[in-house]
């Protein structure tokens, strides 16, 4: 189902292509502009990167039209939907942040938010995981 399919693509694999050549590459691809339509996230940690497109498109196709690109095949890249999640982590939190406020913070419908379901603390690492009642965080 395309309407729920992610707004996000994992590109895995991409050290040959490196990021200002993959940038270009789903520019290519996409037919779309990087941050006006689409954003490029790379994780340099899992040699991965995460397109999350802002223009609604249908990122199955896009997916499938990547995996058959040259380029792609050439790099030796893989491309697949990012899962939905309903959990995100949330990261360098100041010093005694507390779990009601960060629920008040991640329902706010100005912060694009939505339903909390729980909120885990993680004082020692300064984080905390939010999960949403689900995963479109805002309803």
């Amino acid at each position: 189902d395309s309407a729920e399919a992610s707004p996000s693509v994992v590109f895995e694999n991409i050290e040959i292509c490196g990021p200002d050549c993959l940038r270009m590459l789903l520019e290519n691809i996409s037919n779309l502009t990087v941050d006006a339509d689409f954003t490029v996230e790379v994780i340099p940690e899992i040699n991965a990167a995460v397109a999350t497109f802002m223009k609604n498109i249908d990122t199955k196709e896009f997916v499938k039209k990547s995996l058959q690109h040259k380029r792609v095949r050439e790099y030796k890249m893989t491309a697949r939907l990012l899962e939905l999640t309903k959990s995100i982590k949330a990261e360098n939190l100041p010093d005694r942040i507390s779990t009601d406020y960060l629920t008040v913070y991640f329902e706010s419908a100005r912060n694009g938010g939505g339903p909390v379901s729980d909120v885990q603390l993680f004082p020692e690492e300064n984080s905390a995981i939010i999960t949403f009642c689900d995963h479109k965080g805002n309803t």
